[in-house]
């Protein structure tokens, strides 16, 4: 087990990953900006340490600060949380480099599964059903009409490199195309740093289900049951409900199988989450989470699980403590989400 954590990340998942650390016996160290000095998780942790600047690329996205107070204060593992560096493949790198184990899957994983593109193309050739969609990015306007046409409107113009409901745009008919296209390559440019839009057939009712999963080093994958997110502002959730309310023992069992067999094929560790769409009796992939989710405290309370624990353990290299006959849903919870 590790003697030290490092957690790079602030506010309320830094003092949720702590907790866990006090209670398997492991220090944390905490970072902080100029403007969380006085934070509480700032005095929670067993060491602190000074980012500077409050920005956020100069402090908590600032890989070589991070990494050199990981070194400094002795840490042998980092936590990211999520938001931030919790799915940067070149954060992973560099803590490998450095000998220090990022507490999450590998770099590859996180990258290939970033990208939306190459995640479906993964999810297809695993036997996890995707929606009807463009295989590759889309620069070509005669092309992208031709492709919608096929696929039949309305449809979704998606940045690959997309998240958090940003670079997403809803189309009804021809005329919307073109500036639909445009206008997401701008604003994933400005996003991501990847101008790359796909389209695919948009779905205008489905149900957003999503799958908790444990993957250890050992090959052992199991879900810790499903949330539902379909309650949305500009495809930003609202509302996180565990179960999801339509779930049944048998669709469960379908659409866990899925999640788990996607993990499986990529090689997957950690906790994660694979994202479902379900419509009239169907579910497609989505997308895969690979970090801890801000929701995952409900699917906690409902299945008497500690992610965050199991999480470092994985990291450690131990054997999951839950097998998928341990998992059983009991109960209901909600987390209520405030976007600004």
């Amino acid at each position: 087990m590790f003697e030290k954590v490092l957690i790079a990340n602030r506010g309320e998942i830094a003092i949720r990953v702590m907790r866990a650390c006090r209670e398997l016996d492991i220090e944390s160290v905490a970072v902080y900006s100029d403007a969380d000095k006085t934070s509480l998780y700032t005095n929670y942790a067993d060491e602190s340490y000074p980012l500077g600047n409050p920005s956020p690329a100069k402090s908590y996205l600032n890989i070589e600060k991070i990494i050199n107070i990981a070194l400094e204060s002795g840490a042998d593992a980092i936590h990211p949380g999520y938001g931030f560096l919790a799915e940067n493949p070149k954060f992973g790198e560099e803590c490998e480099k450095n000998g220090i184990k990022l507490i999450g899957p590998s770099g590859k994983v996180i990258h290939e599964m970033g990208d939306k593109i190459t995640s479906k193309a993964l999810m297809k050739k695993a036997g996890v059903p995707v929606i009807e969609g463009t295989p590759e990015g889309v620069s070509d306007i005669e092309e992208a009409k031709e492709i919608a046409r096929e696929i039949g409107y309305p449809v979704i113009v998606k940045a690959s490199a997309g998240g958090g409901g940003i670079g997403m745009r809803a189309v009804y008919e021809e005329d919307e195309l073109v500036r639909a296209i445009e206008s997401t390559q701008s604003v994933a440019a400005t996003n991501f740093g990847d101008s790359t839009v796909f389209i695919e057939k948009y779905l205008e009712k489905p149900r957003h289900i999503e799958f908790q999963l444990l993957a250890d080093e050992h090959g052992n994958v199991i879900h810790v049951a499903d949330r539902e997110c379909s309650i949305q502002r500009r495809h930003q959730k609202l509302l996180e409900e565990a179960p999801s309310p339509i779930m049944t023992e048998e669709l469960r069992e379908e659409m866990g199988g899925s999640a788990v067999k996607a993990a499986e094929y990529i090689g997957y560790t950690s906790a994660g989450t694979v994202e479902f769409l379900y419509d009239n009796g169907n579910y497609y992939f989505l997308e895969m989470n690979t970090r801890i989710q801000v929701e995952h405290p409900i699917t906690e309370l409902v299945t008497n699980t500690d992610l965050i624990k199991e999480q470092i353990k994985i990291a450690a290299g131990e054997e999951l403590s839950y097998s998928q006959e341990d998992i059983k849903v009991t109960g209901h919870a909600i987390e209520c989400r405030i976007n600004s």
